[in-house]
């Protein structure tokens, strides 16, 4: 049975202006429900959500639960999180934006092939560009915390992939809609699913290999999947966007020092923390495929210059396609690109 507990928990104070003394509602009691699609071991989890969990709650004095429901423990499928942020199903959901493709088209700049070579860089242009051009458009029905990058997104397959010709006749799980137009262009066929999925895709063979970055191997068994490996000098194959959201009404509802603590833990500073800490998760997870004898075949600046080239119709057709829908593509690029290089040349924050 699910109880409704996104109400407020309690309420203690009073007037004593009998005494002469300023008086007011003191000690409420919020909870909030945070839900997510990963398995609560996870990297993300473990190191990025419940950090921010963990700090709401101390910083608040202990006025704020954050109560944890990880692997859809509330119910629904991850492409429905986003809504049930917006429907007030959760109070806070972390997810992936390409769940929802053709909501927020704008997010898809940080998705594009060969885009991101620094995922705190990206996920510092990523909140910056949000304030400026999403918050009150794309993102306008939810307040969004946090917006950030994984680590280079890669292959993983049962054969060895060097060139796009390796990709011929292949069944992968793309990783975002503009990888899946790669894939195509290559003469892969791409294959839709949620992260949770993908290991049983591969132990059944409904899939040949998969992209998603090393970080989130471990969790998914990856390694004893599959034997191949095959990563990028330079940027990476692509990158996936991810929010934090919380419902708007629950965020407006906070008493105003309660909001300032959400604040102080969520924005700029914790996209950039939860960029770098993600990417962080893949040196260990890469660890893993090696010790379990696996091939990585890292390719050379020269030899990603050939999957670069072939990536560039994806960028031809994105922007088009924002260009029909009233946005400059080309002119987000641009954006996105001079953010990321003002975080390497101005950035000092601290999360």
């Amino acid at each position: 049975m699910t109880i409704d507990r996104r109400g407020l928990m309690g309420l203690a104070g009073a007037a004593a202006l009998s005494l002469g003394l300023a008086g007011g509602a003191a000690a409420q009691e919020v909870t909030l429900r945070l839900h997510h699609f990963l398995p609560a071991q996870s990297a993300v989890p473990s190191q990025i959500l419940d950090v921010w969990a963990d700090r709401v709650e101390a910083e608040s004095d202990g006025r704020i639960e954050v109560q944890r429901f990880p692997a859809m423990q509330l119910g629904g499928t991850p492409p429905e999180l986003i809504d049930q942020a917006i429907d007030g199903i959760a109070d806070v959901v972390w997810t992936v934006v390409g769940y929802t493709p053709g909501r927020f088209p704008s997010t898809e700049v940080f998705e594009l092939p060969f885009f991101v070579e620094d995922a705190r860089a990206a996920s510092y242009a990523f909140w910056k560009l949000h304030e400026e051009r999403m918050a009150e458009s794309e993102f306008a029905d939810v307040e969004i915390l946090g917006t950030w990058v994984h680590g280079p997104g890669m292959f993983h397959t049962d054969t060895p992939v060097r060139a796009p010709s390796d990709l011929d006749g292949m069944k992968i799980r793309g990783g975002s809609r503009l990888v899946n137009e790669l894939l195509t262009r290559v003469g892969a066929e791409p294959v839709g699913m949620p992260v949770p999925a993908v290991p049983e895709a591969l132990s059944k063979g409904v899939i040949d290999g998969t992209t998603i970055p090393w970080e989130v191997t471990s969790s998914l068994r990856i390694p004893e999947l599959v034997e191949h490996h095959t990563e990028f000098e330079g940027p990476g194959l692509y990158t996936l966007t991810f929010v934090l959201a919380m419902n708007k009404a629950r965020y407006e509802s906070l008493p105003e020092d309660l909001k300032a603590v959400v604040d102080a833990n969520s924005r700029l500073d914790f996209s950039v923390f939860a960029g770098g800490t993600q990417a962080a998760a893949d040196a260990p997870a890469r660890e893993m495929a090696v010790e379990a004898g696996n091939e990585i075949v890292t390719l050379s600046a020269e030899e990603t210059q050939v999957w670069i080239d072939r990536a560039q119709p994806v960028y031809d057709s994105w922007i088009a396609g924002m260009e029909e829908d009233g946005k400059d593509g080309q002119a987000l690029i641009d954006a996105a690109r001079a953010l990321m290089e003002e975080y390497h040349d101005s950035y000092d924050g601290a999360y």
